[in-house]
């Protein structure tokens, strides 16, 4: 039996981050993996979408700046160093318990990565601090080379941990996703997509949820991003049982 620890989307919300790992027991006050974690005991998942701030607000409570412009390079230069600054601190707390920390390859990452997308907010908002021909800077190799290392999904047993859903073309992050509805659509529209792909539960992220958690347990799916509401998912899983769930809640911190 392991207790894992499913975190939403961060957005380069740090604090938040942190907040709920220091609350589920799985980082100490130094921000480092706990006991628990290190023995394998407690599983960390992160969901996907470490960085981009949503808003314009986010952006400037992240650099100190009193109201954050995207088309200007001294706070692309912000936006991107406290994003490097806390990347390294993330990596570094992986590199201590590897076997326990999970991160997966969310949109937004991989748009660091292939500087092809450039991606937005309906508000009209661009995340363009880390491609140099916008203005921006480039992510350090060695971040790169990490990030590169992200899978798409983890498995334990017939539970399914991704970004988006249990669909494998929203794995990839090209033209057919970016101009296909259906990634924040299917867990209303089409549900029994979980079933279908003969999983007994899946967690997933990328469309922010206003309302906390939403917890199906009947269709046997979570999705979890509401790191902004302060919630995280947690699930104890028996590996060796054909439905490895043995308990799944929303936690508040």
């Amino acid at each position: 039996m392991q207790k894992f620890i499913a975190v939403g989307d961060v957005h380069a919300d740090w604090a938040a981050l942190w907040a709920a790992l220091r609350a589920a027991s799985c980082a100490d006050a130094d921000l480092r993996p706990t006991l628990p974690v290190q023995l394998g005991l407690y599983q960390v998942v992160l969901i996907g979408d470490l960085v981009h701030p949503k808003s314009e607000h986010d952006y400037a409570r992240l650099t100190g700046l009193s109201r954050f412009d995207p088309r200007n390079p001294d706070h692309l230069f912000l936006a991107a160093r406290e994003q490097v600054r806390h990347l390294e601190q993330l990596r570094a707390y992986q590199a201590t318990a590897p076997h326990a920390v999970h991160i997966l390859l969310g949109n937004h990452d991989d748009a660091v990565l292939n500087l092809s997308y450039v991606l937005g907010t309906s508000g009209g908002l661009v995340h363009v601090e880390f491609d140099p021909a916008r203005g921006g800077l480039h992510l350090p190799d060695h971040l790169r080379t990490w990030m590169q290392g992200f899978p798409r999904e983890l498995r334990v047993g017939s539970v399914q941990f991704a970004h988006v859903s249990p669909l494998p073309a929203h794995t990839h992050y090209d033209d057919l996703f970016y101009a296909d509805p259906s990634p924040k659509r299917w867990f209303r529209d089409h549900p029994e997509y979980v079933r279908l792909a003969g999983l007994s539960f899946g967690v997933y992220g990328h469309t922010q949820l206003e309302s906390g958690v939403l917890l199906n347990e009947a269709a046997g799916f979570a999705m979890i991003d509401v790191l902004h509401r302060r919630e995280y998912l947690e699930l104890l899983l028996d590996r060796t049982q054909p439905q490895p769930v043995q308990s799944v809640r929303a936690v508040p911190f």
